[in-house]
């Protein structure tokens, strides 16, 4: 379990293919101190777990499902990523529930700045747009955000400074990919309400 703030800008050092899956190196040193063999890491919203590691680094596999749904082009040598370790029981739940299980990418719109903040404007497909609502949660890439404005097949977010220098985010342009994650709840009550439909009627 992640809460969506980012402690650090990793690097991807190794991206090895073995049929459908990757093996990735990163570079993440304060994740790594503080990790041990099977434990969780997220890089850039995914949640990998740690096979090997040495002190600023560590190894995982990226299965073939996992890059399906996940940004492809995140999976390789060089790419910085934003890196989380998982949440221990008791710390502050400093975003929101984030379980590094991302539903789909998508691509940003539009982007526009606003003095010292920046307005981005992602697209939604049919399958995620009734999942995200005006001022709830979202994870873009790993990071917890507070949905600004949402319209039919978009939704915006305002990042602050903090952001945009301390994740991947600050980078973003037009027709970049990003991995998404829709807040658990609104997931959960999409599956009831599909299997109550009509149930009362």
């Amino acid at each position: 379990m992640f809460t969506g703030i980012i402690a650090e800008l990793g690097t991807i050092t190794a991206a090895e293919k073995s049929g459908d899956s990757v093996r990735v190196t990163v570079r993440a040193p304060k994740a790594v101190a503080k990790a041990g063999h099977g434990d969780s890491i997220a890089i850039s919203g995914v949640c990998l777990t740690v096979l090997d590691q040495t002190d600023d680094s560590f190894t995982a596999d990226v299965m073939g499902q996992t890059i399906a749904m996940s940004n492809s082009d995140q999976w390789q040598s060089g790419r910085t990523v934003n890196v989380e370790s998982a949440m221990a029981a008791g710390e502050q739940l400093g975003g929101h529930i984030v379980q590094g299980h991302v539903d789909g990418t998508s691509t940003v719109i539009e982007t526009r700045q606003s003095g010292d903040w920046r307005v981005i404007r992602f697209a939604l497909t049919r399958e995620h747009a009734p999942l995200i609502v005006d001022k709830g949660s979202i994870t873009i890439d790993g990071v917890s955000l507070t949905v600004s404005t949402v319209g039919d097949d978009w939704c915006e977010v305002s990042l602050i400074p903090e952001t945009l220098v301390a994740t991947t985010l600050g980078s973003l342009v037009v027709g970049d990919t990003v991995n998404i994650e829709t807040d658990i709840l609104a997931r959960h009550i999409a599956r009831l309400a599909h299997f109550t439909k009509g149930a009362f009627a």
